[in-house]
Order: C-alpha cells, then structure tokens, then sequence
C-alpha cells in the first residue's frame, strides 16, 4: 500500500481573519511543494486564540473594557453557516438554506478553505473559533456529532481521521470514543505547551494503535491582538478598588514572569529553565508587583508541535521557539531571525512532516485493541449520546 506524507504547521494567529487566510495559504502552498497530504494547523489558529485576556471578569464583576474585548474577540471569530446546534450531514451536504440573494451560507471562510484544499490538492484541518449563533465568555461546548469519524483517501490510500481539541484529548471516554471508530489518524489540535502533552499523544497513539498529529501555535506576547495588550490584559490586573498604580505595561511584563512556574497561572505555558522555573525565589504572592525586566517579545506559547507513530513513537518534534510564519518564502536557502537570538532558521523550520504507512496501525492492533478484543465489553460499554461509535463506511 502506497504511503501517505503528513504535516503539522506551527503556526500563529494574525491581526486579522484575512491574514490568517492569507498565512494559511502560504503554508498550505509551501506544504504541498512537499509533497505533503494531510496538513494540520492549530487550536483556534482562525478566529484567535485569545490568550492572556481576562475579557475585564472576575467572578461578580464585569470591566467595560472587557465588554469591548469580547465584541473584538466576536468579530474576529469565523462564521462557517453552520448552526448553534451542528447542522451534521445537513451543513456538509449543503443542504441549510441560504439567505435570498446569496449562495452561499456564512462569511466565506469555508468557500476559501475549499477552493485552497482543491488548488492544492492537501486535506487542510484547522482550528476555528466559530461564531454560530453566538458564544459564552470563551467558548461553548460543542455537538456530540462533532465526534463523529470520517474517512477519505489520501495518496490513493483509505484513512478515517477524527479530531479532539486540547484537553479534550485528557478525557478517556471521549479518546475511546474515537478508537471506537477505528481512526488510525488521530488529529489533536492544541493551546497547552506543557511538558505533560507529549507523553499524552505518546499515549494516545499508543492506547488506539493510531498516528496522532499535534499542532500548537508559537506566539510572543506582542504577537497577540492589540485589544488584548492594550489593556495590559493577564491575570495579574490589581483588584478593583485596590488602589494599586500598577500600570499596564507593568502587568504586562508580571504576567510574562509569572507564566514561567511550573504550572504557571495559565495551564497553557511552558515552563522556561532559563528562568528557574518551580525553584525560582521571586516573590509570587503579590498580584501587584511591578516588575519590568521582562520584555513583551518573549513567548507566551512556545509550540510543542509533535507526530507520533502507532507504538507512541516520535516521528517529528517537538519543535519550539519556532513558527511557521517566520519563513521568508519557500526559495529562500535560509535566514537569520533577530527575534529568536539570531539563531538561523532554514526553510519550513515550522513545518512538521512525516511519511507514514497507516498499516502500521492494523500491525499495532497484533497485541493491543482497546475498541476490540482488548476493550472488555462483556463488561463495559460505551455509549455517546447522538454518536454512532461503529467505523464509518468507505
């Protein structure tokens, strides 16, 4: 059987929706000039993730600027047609009606994204914020039929994908929900650049006998969108009524301090050794100290984009400090990037390929089947609530 090439883009959100498109398209282009097949971008790489921001809430109490946040955080978000419920098979078939005078439902975003797949011939999986009906503070849950495998062929070759994002891969039901489905590509979209996510995709692959393709963004802080900074957003803003001067820029920068602990106050950053980690002896404990030697163009996410093989393997990274979209072009031999210590970066550096032969997963399934022999279901079933969990069809 012919093999297939897969990639992960470790890639950043852009200012604006059409940007990202724009940076989508490239690294698409620049994909398939390798040959590639099957390319995965990251959690909420359309629509932005908004990290950092507190959208001015605190349990009790609402900011004014948050209300303006959260209208830009709306507008930046994709509008796909769908429904606030998932229209399923309805939505993919095309089958919702359409407004008079137009032909097509939504913002067009799934036009483009259909026209680049066809152009380049690469199956492009992405994350998106979608705005369907409208949205809760960050984002809602979504259909159960969001579960559901699909199949298509890549390189001639039968595949079933499914997707789960972020820290939805930590719930075991709802991996074995997957593995049911007998998908030997696992797609694992994700905002967490912590030391524990790789060993999880080394475990999913392991657990369902399946590639796991992982795709992070790599962002400084003065990468995120301006609504954001300009408010000096973190979880480090002084208590209303403290009568603290703590300035923005100065939360801003405690915030970078803070992100370095272990777990850090956001589950989502990486650790940094430079900085001392857990050991550090700085002062944490005062939401209010100004600290100002940290610059904004350090990470706030430093990537961890990775592929794993059946036997939970790695095939390709984990890659960091490095994004997608520090590539020149696709003809450039090389460069230098100043912001990264002037270390030098060849092409596609955040660009993640492998050539996989998606047998391996049958060949894995010689000791290990957590959805067949070895799932216990004289003992144990599963059941999702609107989810057929049996293999979809070819």
């Amino acid at each position: 059987m012919p093999k297939i090439t897969v990639a992960v883009a470790q890639a950043r959100t852009h200012s604006t929706l059409a940007s990202t498109l724009d940076a989508l398209s490239r690294i698409t282009h620049h994909a398939a000039s390798r040959g590639v097949h099957l390319l995965l971008f990251p959690e909420a790489y359309l629509g932005g993730y908004p990290r950092t921001c507190s959208f001015g809430s605190s349990v009790g109490a609402r900011q004014p600027h948050g209300r303006d946040q959260f209208l830009s955080y709306f507008h930046s978000a994709v509008d796909l047609g769908d429904t606030p419920a998932g229209a399923g098979d309805d939505w993919v078939r095309r089958a919702l009606p359409v407004a008079e005078g137009k032909n097509h439902r939504g913002d067009g975003t799934r036009e483009a994204l259909e026209k680049l797949a066809r152009e380049t011939g690469v199956f492009i999986v992405t994350g998106v914020i979608e705005r369907a009906g409208g949205k809760r503070l960050v984002w809602a849950q979504g259909s159960p039929s969001t579960l559901k495998a699909v199949t298509t062929h890549l390189n001639g070759v039968p595949v079933t994908l499914a997707a789960a994002i972020c820290w939805e891969n930590f719930m075991p039901l709802l991996r074995q929900s997957l593995y049911s489905q007998n998908v030997n590509i696992y797609l694992a979209p994700t905002a967490d650049a912590r030391d524990t996510w790789l060993p999880l995709m080394r475990t999913a692959a392991f657990e369902g006998r399946t590639f796991v393709l992982s795709a992070n963004q790599c962002v400084r802080y003065n990468e995120l969108p301006e609504w954001i900074t300009a408010h000096g957003e973190g979880a480090f803003a002084a208590p209303q009524g403290s009568g603290s001067t703590t300035t923005p820029t100065q939360m801003q920068t405690h915030y970078r301090k803070r992100s370095v602990t272990a777990e850090g106050p956001h589950e989502i950053v990486w650790p940094d050794g430079k900085k001392g980690d857990a050991t550090s002896s700085e002062d944490l404990s005062s939401p209010t100290q100004p600290i100002t030697s940290t610059p904004s163009t350090e990470y706030v996410c430093r990537g961890g984009s990775c592929i794993i093989d059946p036997q939970g393997q790695v095939l390709a990274g984990p890659i960091w400090e490095v994004c997608a979209d520090d590539t020149p072009d696709s003809t450039a031999a090389g460069y230098t990037d100043g912001g990264l210590g002037g270390k030098p970066r060849a092409v596609g550096d955040g660009l993640l390929v492998s050539e996989i032969d998606v047998e391996d997963c049958e060949r894995g399934r010689l000791d290990m089947d957590v959805a067949g022999s070895y799932s216990r279901n004289d003992a144990f079933r599963l059941q999702v609530e609107g989810l057929d969990l049996n293999p979809p069809p070819f």
